[in-house]
């Protein structure tokens, strides 16, 4: 478009030169040549305008030129300003969003997979949450993770939650699967065990009961009598030992709540494990699956979308797209958070702005701006010769009129 608008010129230069030689031909030529040169006027006018926007005509120092390099600062702290007081204040953004449903269009994107694929954006999201992922220093990571996990966990006085849980649990009746499972793991470790049982009896024995072939039969009477006790525990619910079990635990979910001394106690324990280095290596090897994991799924969002968990996420969809109700709560946590995060982050999102803005040099800005104009910048110069043209034949006919 600049070579068309200077092409646009160099006619009307030539059209002069030529109509100029002939214009007592005929009176029509004149108005061609008053045509021609007042289009070379607005064309020339036009574009030292444009160009004085940006840069200094023919590189001559004439003044108020190179507008916008030379007050880019200026320009940036208004630029910011007018960002602020017409679209980061509160009540902009929330009558902007008072009138979108937000829940509904999230709900038709994740219920229709077509639309989901459609978004290239996801990709390069996907990619690049990739790429941070593999270029944080894993360990750092994991410590940062840890260190905020221990934080929250050593707030948190972990006995009165064990005991409302187990008492709950109690109360449900859920525990008693759990006591079956704990006596069939002591018969079965008992019975991977018995050759170590009857060796620990015999050789507590005393002489004269290895001599008459006593200890034998005690060892036999001692592991029948604990699969009999074993047995009998498993399939009469009412047994003693299980009732002094079930007893001890409601005492363990009693204390867990009210007692202080076992209060104390856990979170000692709790303390101990946080503190420990073997928690902390355990927890490196799981943060680092769990990396790993986030990074094979960003790199493969086709196959994190399909499957059970795509299901999952269109079935979420639906409910979201089908409920008004819930619209109606996502799409008022979505203007508070947009208001919240207007009003707390306004000043520095325009500072960022204006900072970013003022950071260029002069050609940065000349080229970043008159980029985003484009080609109106050259139909400035077109429009000027045309104008310009047919004010210099107006002015023609009226000259000759008179």
């Amino acid at each position: 478009m600049r070579r068309v608008a200077t092409g646009l010129l160099l006619l009307m230069a030539a059209v002069f030169l030529v109509s100029r030689q002939y214009v007592g031909l005929h009176p029509g030529v004149g108005y061609v040549m008053a045509f021609a040169e007042a289009a070379m006027v607005g064309a020339l006018a036009d574009w030292f305008a444009v160009t004085a926007l940006f840069r200094r005509p023919l590189g001559l120092p004439i003044p108020h030129t190179a507008i916008i390099p030379t007050n880019k600062d200026r320009i940036a702290d208004t630029m910011a300003g007018f960002l602020r007081a017409n679209f980061l204040t509160p009540q902009v953004v929330a009558r902007r969003l008072h009138g979108m449903n937000v829940a509904r269009a999230l709900g038709e994107f994740l219920a229709d997979p077509a639309k989901r694929d459609q978004i290239g954006v996801r990709a390069g999201v996907a990619e690049l949450i990739a790429e941070v992922l593999e270029s944080l220093d894993p360990e750092r990571l994991g410590e940062q993770v840890r260190g905020g996990l221990k934080h929250q966990l050593d707030k948190l006085e972990v006995s009165p939650l064990l005991g409302n849980a187990l008492g709950a649990a109690i109360a449900d009746r859920r525990h008693l699967p759990l006591i079956d499972a704990t006596v069939r793991w002591a018969g079965l470790t008992l019975e991977a065990n018995e050759a170590l049982v009857r060796d620990m009896i015999h050789q507590r024995a005393n002489a004269l009961l290895r001599w008459t072939g006593l200890d034998e039969r005690l060892a036999n009477s001692v592991l029948d009598g604990l699969y009999r006790l074993l047995a009998e525990m498993l399939v009469n619910p009412d047994h003693p030992v299980r009732a002094k079990v079930e007893e001890g635990l409601e005492k363990l979910a009693r204390d867990l709540v009210h007692d202080p001394a076992m209060r104390a106690k856990v979170e000692g324990i709790k303390r101990e494990m946080l503190e420990s280095e073997a928690l902390g290596t355990w927890w490196q090897g799981v943060w680092e699956r769990m990396r790993h994991g986030l990074i094979d799924a960003a790199r493969n969002p086709q196959g994190v979308l399909s499957g059970q968990l795509g299901g999952m996420i269109a079935e979420l969809g639906e409910a979201v797209r089908g409920d008004p109700r819930l619209q109606a709560q996502i799409n008022r946590f979505a203007r508070r958070s947009a208001v919240g995060v207007a009003n707390r982050y306004g000043d520095q999102i325009v500072r960022l702005v204006s900072e970013t803005v003022k950071r260029w040099d002069a050609q940065t800005i000349t080229e970043r701006v008159e980029g985003a104009v484009g080609r109106d910048l050259q139909f400035i110069r077109i429009n000027g010769t045309l104008v310009g043209g047919l004010v210099g034949v107006t002015i023609h006919a009226i000259d000759h009129l008179l």
